[in-house]
């Protein structure tokens, strides 16, 4: 009888990546929104801009965006460098190892800052050169300084539970680390509003006057609490505008760039906020923190399993230590970076109809798209980037997308 060739098992890592993959396809698929939504018309980038206009955003976020990619490639290669060499001092025997483990978090936390800065400090000249930045170079050195010092910090809380969730659950530690991460994340969006956003900027509550009288105004149309409203000195770094809703609870709120304020004008500004509005009334935030939740247990499942292939071999013989610590980063980063693509699909979703809602609420779409015009040219940002960028990379839907949903919106009152 002739023998066939056995055919190879896949690793388990990667049989469970694609499945903590396919759970983040299924969360997106049950929390998409399935009302609310404007299919928008396809408008070309070339009638609302002009052709010097799209050459330059287009040559300023090109190199951008390789930048960037440079950046996470330099970080990817400084972990793999550490898990195919690991430092002497991870190894051995440890007295107090989750202290131990504290300190290689912090530790791997800075490299990891610093290593990227000379392509993050030419990513930030070439935006300084173009007028996006207005921070001096001290107020950025002292920035770098404070978010190294702070992820440090947090990192030093991780690396501790890590090595005591491996060394209690040497191949269950996933299942309460899932718990842990959704519990971090709602202690995060519960007091960063508080506690980490004040060490960066100011952040005062919106005084009486028109912003203030619509924000209200706006909220009691739409049937919302909206928590607390507030203007951040955005100015002091940045002429980009913009505006985003965090928080939860107690602290949930809507935070407004100074530079939208004072460059924008009231009926584009209404239209920004009702956006935000649209994000409250619909409850994104909790919806965010509910895809956490229901990714992260596969998510993680995958990250130990491809840790477990990583990893030194005294750590998977054995109880493990801190010198698993690079092992587990880099499968993080693997596995978070592609469950964080897919995330993309339902991040751009809720985006459309955030501005499906503020097109109902104030019946505005000119307005909507002059600010869709405004402030692209002001964030120096691509109107129609390509296709597989926007696929890969993006949270939000294009510009020429956004407009294309008012035009729809006006065609569908008249």
């Amino acid at each position: 009888m002739p023998r066939w060739p056995s055919r190879r098992r896949p690793p388990e890592w990667s049989v469970a990546v694609v499945g903590a993959l396919a759970i983040a396809e299924g969360a997106v698929l049950a929390l998409r929104p399935r009302g609310g939504l404007l299919d928008a018309r396809a408008v070309p980038a070339r009638d609302y801009f002009g052709a010097a206009e799209l050459r330059r955003a287009r040559a300023f976020r090109g190199p951008q965006l390789a930048l960037f990619g440079v950046g996470g490639l330099i970080e990817a290669g400084l972990l793999a460098l550490l898990v195919a060499r690991p430092p002497r001092r991870l190894g051995g025997a440890w007295r107090a190892p989750r202290a131990a483990g504290a300190t290689a978090g912090a530790a791997l936390s800075a490299l990891l800052a610093l290593a990227p800065l000379p392509v993050n400090a030419i990513a930030r000249r070439r935006a300084r050169d173009i007028g996006l930045v207005t921070q001096s170079w001290g107020g950025w050195a002292g920035d770098v300084a404070k978010s190294t010092v702070i992820g440090a910090l947090l990192a030093a809380a991780g690396g501790a539970a890590a090595v005591d969730l491996l060394r209690r659950w040497p191949r269950g530690w996933w299942l309460p680390g899932s718990g842990l991460v959704v519990v971090v994340g709602a202690g995060s969006l519960l007091l960063s509003p508080v506690l980490l956003d004040p060490v960066f900027n100011r952040f005062e509550p919106l005084p009486p006057g028109a912003a203030r009288t619509d924000v209200l105004d706006l909220a009691r149309r739409a049937g919302v609490r909206v928590g607390q409203v507030y203007e951040v000195d955005a100015s002091r770094r940045t002429t980009a505008a913009n505006a985003y809703v965090t928080g939860l609870g107690a602290t949930k709120r809507v935070v407004l760039f100074d530079t939208l304020l004072g460059n924008f004008s009231r009926d584009e500004t209404r239209l920004v906020v009702a956006h935000e509005l649209g994000h409250v009334h619909y409850s994104d935030v909790p919806r965010g923190l509910l895809y956490v939740a229901l990714v992260a247990p596969g998510a993680l499942l995958g990250a130990a399993l491809l840790t477990r292939r990583l990893a030194p071999e005294p750590a998977r013989a054995g109880r493990p230590g801190p010198e698993v610590l690079p092992a587990l980063a880099l499968s993080l980063g693997v596995v978070g970076g592609a469950v964080g693509m897919i995330s993309n699909v339902l991040s751009r979703g809720i985006e459309r109809r955030a501005d499906a809602f503020a097109l109902g609420l104030t019946d505005a779409p000119e307005p909507f798209i002059s600010f869709e015009q405004r402030i692209t040219l002001r964030n120096v940002a691509d109107p129609d980037p390509p296709a597989w960028q926007t696929l890969l990379l993006g949270s939000h839907p294009s510009t020429v997308q956004r407009i294309g949903m008012a035009r729809a919106f006006q065609a569908g009152r008249r």
